[in-house]
């Protein structure tokens, strides 16, 4: 089996060898910079990396793990991280993955070569981050990954063979670590997904790392209920893996509201939390504008709903202290509008929906439109680049 071969999850479905310099510049004059050299990289991965202007060493760190077909600099354009980076202070890190690797620019979530303690793409993960410790001065006891997809499932990877190194972790729209090993079962687990018990889910993080007896990282399971590419089973089986880990119930210590139907659950401690965003499909949820909660802009995959970086960054306790973010330096615009009325059929022909076990979907959102035929009307808008939900 080739190596490098997996479904776009999401069709969707993360200085050079010195320290990067920081000089004198005007405020947030900061750029994605790529760094050529971070380790042996066995991985074959590419690092890039984002310091706000003036951080001072010991800052936090957030790992950011791009979906399939996506790229570090798509994700720090559209997913709010940077706005959040300047405005609290933390450095990123983007892992990107290589087309040489995996033609739809999937993290190998699933190739066991890939998701081990000291082997293959996690390995280079976790030589970044040795090499933003050392070369942006970022505090080695704050550090946090967060992930779309594939990226997702990646973040669950590094969490549980690298407990050790991270604070906490965000997985978006992904899969419970080790739910496939091969090409075959990673489609399994996407769509309809692994029943396993609490104890076999977490026997499988426990095993990444054997007799590690430290700190376990927090983490935060977000989920699109309308998603028909990772099917929201996952999120189920993830919230078991990640209490199980905990050694903590799986029934909800709370459960409160967010914006656009979203469902937060906290779990005893709040060791663990689970984000359920109702109707919405397969992405990163964002919510554009200059509000201090709101970040992102709409796109393929970064879905208008909620903002989740912010709550994750705070979550990550990198929140505290700084001003109110303000928006990122390159602005971004969202078409007005649009409203077509067509059947089924029509619709995921002119490519606003598409078409899911006989029943369209509309696309974006994900949201059911009834039996894919030219019988069934629907009006759909457009809310966002590739974004569609039902009503006008």
């Amino acid at each position: 089996m080739t190596r490098r071969l997996l479904p776009a999850i999401g069709g969707v479905l993360l200085l050079i060898t010195a320290t990067i310099l920081i000089t004198a510049a005007p405020a947030r004059a900061a750029t994605l910079q790529p760094v050529a050299s971070f380790g042996s990289n066995p991985g074959n991965l590419a690092m890039y990396s984002y310091r706000p202007d003036g951080l001072p060493s010991g800052a936090p760190l957030v790992v950011v793990l791009h979906g399939c077909t996506q790229t570090a600099a798509t994700y720090h354009a559209n997913s709010g991280w940077q706005k959040f980076a300047d405005a609290w202070g933390f450095a990123l890190v983007y892992a990107e993955q290589k087309t040489a690797n995996n033609a739809n620019r999937c993290f190998n979530w699933f190739l066991p070569g890939d998701t081990a303690r000291g082997q293959g793409e996690a390995l280079s993960i976790r030589q970044m981050v040795g090499h933003a410790v050392t070369g942006l001065g970022s505090d080695p006891a704050r550090v946090h990954v967060t992930g779309l997809s594939a990226g997702g499932a990646m973040s669950a990877v590094m969490l549980a063979a690298y407990p050790d190194a991270f604070a906490a972790g965000s997985v978006i729209g992904g899969i419970p670590y080790r739910c496939a090993t091969d090409v075959v079962s990673a489609y399994s687990c996407m769509s309809p997904g692994a029943d396993r018990t609490p104890a076999a889910w977490g026997g499988l993080v426990r095993n990444a790392y054997p007799g590690y007896t430290g700190k376990r990282p927090k983490v935060a399971v977000w989920h699109g209920t309308a998603d028909a590419t990772v099917v929201v089973r996952n999120a189920d089986e993830s919230r078991d893996q990640w209490t199980d880990v905990a050694g903590i119930p799986a029934t909800p210590s709370a459960t409160t509201q967010l914006p656009a139907g979203t469902t937060v659950e906290t779990y005893s401690g709040d060791k663990v939390r689970r984000y359920l965003v109702a109707g919405m499909g397969h992405g990163t949820p964002v919510d554009p504008g200059t509000g201090s909660s709101q970040c992102g802009a709409a796109a393929a995959y970064f879905l208008d709903t909620v903002c989740s970086t912010y709550h994750d960054a705070v979550y990550f306790g990198l929140g505290g202290g700084g001003p109110d973010p303000t928006p990122s330096p390159t602005p971004t615009t969202t078409p007005a509008p649009v409203c077509e009325t067509a059947s089924n059929y029509a619709h995921t022909v002119a490519g606003r929906a598409y078409q899911s076990g006989g029943r369209a979907r509309a696309l974006g959102s994900g949201q059911d439109m009834g039996l894919w035929n030219v019988f069934v009307i629907t009006s759909l808008r457009q809310t966002g680049p590739a974004y569609w939900v039902i009503g006008c």
